[in-house]
């Protein structure tokens, strides 16, 4: 099955083609919901919100689209809303992203702790793009076309958050006494 038959069978009436998209997709959504807000649990909550939106208005999708852009919509307007939320009520939360280790023992690893440190530091719209670019590995015309906007403001946003990530990298290098090792 794909994701077109899929929707077309969940807007005859079989919904439960649409657990074809959320195991096909979770992860992914997961990965991106948690760069935004920075914390697990929130994450979680966006994710599973945004694909009960995204069930609730499956009829307005156009089904000549693919589906995951459609939903990373979904995702990114429900993670920046909680975020906005959070913050007028003052309660941000930021956790530990382990978005870079795959387990326990990765987590001692300098490098990912120094990159996810600076990377928490970052604005969520900051952590957003770089986690497009350089985690999924998007082109510029697919993130642009992720976050609506022309690929030159991508390009400029892309520019700004590199800057600020190296600045980040550097004050925690020098606050945290950081080493850089020659394991390479």
């Amino acid at each position: 099955m794909n994701d077109t038959e899929a929707i077309k069978k969940c807007l005859t009436g079989e919904i439960e083609n649409f657990g074809f998209l959320v195991k096909k997709y979770q992860c992914e959504a997961f990965g991106h919901a948690i760069a935004i807000l920075g914390n697990f649990d929130d994450a979680l909550d966006a994710v599973q919100e945004a694909f009960l939106d995204a069930f609730r208005t499956l009829n307005k999708f156009d089904v000549s689209r693919r589906f995951y852009p459609w939903l990373y919509i979904i995702i990114r307007n429900r993670c920046f809303k909680m975020l906005s939320i959070q913050r007028k009520a003052g309660k941000a939360k930021f956790g530990k992203l382990n978005i870079l280790s795959d387990s326990a023992e990765d987590e001692s690893n300098d490098k990912v702790t120094l990159v996810e440190k600076a990377l928490l530091e970052m604005s969520p719209e900051n952590r957003e793009i770089l986690t497009l670019k350089h985690l999924d590995g998007l082109s510029y015309e697919i993130i642009a076309e992720r976050l609506d906007i022309p690929v030159g403001t991508v390009m400029s946003r892309l520019y700004c958050a590199r800057k600020r990530f190296r600045e980040k990298v550097n004050r925690i290098r020098e606050k945290d006494d950081f080493r850089e090792t020659d394991d390479e």
